[in-house]
């Protein structure tokens, strides 16, 4: 890991956060704890499942203040991702990160996920809705071998639950949860969820 690529990162974070509110104020003391370590968990899917992400693309919808997208195109210069929002500002943002800090392997799009017709090897989603409303975003965006990895908190059972026929509308299949924790002095239990089509 480039650690002086991710202090400077935290720094301009930092900057853009001042003018935009991308993440609470009290949250930015665990920027690193809260958004950039759970943000890199995606890392234990790589592992788990023996991929090797270079030359693979990745699209992270819902991105808001960067989050997977920004750590993880830090984290694998070799993977092409692309962050996607809705909200204009946002983007910005991520666009002056992306410049300041020279990540070449970043892509942005400032559009509703509907209206996206390509397709990835993986997508990411991170604090943006429930598993049920997910689904239909993200499986159609997916290249028929890819993942989708969902960052999801403790109710994430529930949500699963509520979700299968949307999994099953889509011939979507859980393979695994991939339960981890987030370095804090209480307990924050955070979950990968990997969904693949089944056909």
């Amino acid at each position: 890991m480039d650690k002086k690529l991710f202090e400077n990162y935290i720094k301009i974070f930092l900057e853009e956060n001042s003018k935009l509110n991308l993440i609470s104020k009290n949250d930015e003391k665990y920027l690193w704890e809260k958004h950039i370590f759970d943000s890199l968990a995606i890392e234990k899917f790589f592992r788990e499942y023996n991929i090797n992400p270079s030359g693979k693309t990745l699209l992270d919808f819902g991105t808001g203040g960067g989050f997977p997208s920004v750590p993880a195109a830090i984290y694998y210069p070799e993977l092409s991702v692309t962050a996607l929002d809705s909200i204009r500002k946002k983007i910005n943002a991520i666009e002056e990160m992306r410049e300041r800090l020279s990540i070449k392997n970043l892509e942005t799009i400032c559009c509703r996920v509907e209206n996206l017709q390509k397709k990835f090897d993986f997508i990411t989603s991170r604090a943006v809705a429930s598993m049920d409303k997910l689904i239909p975003y993200a499986m159609p965006r997916l290249k028929s071998d890819g993942y989708f990895i969902a960052y999801k908190s403790l109710k994430v059972q529930e949500e699963l639950e509520k979700a299968a026929p949307m999994l099953k509308k889509y011939n979507a299949k859980v393979l695994s949860v991939i339960e981890y924790e987030l370095p804090l002095e209480e307990n924050h239990t955070r979950n990968l969820v990997i969904i693949r089509k089944t056909n």
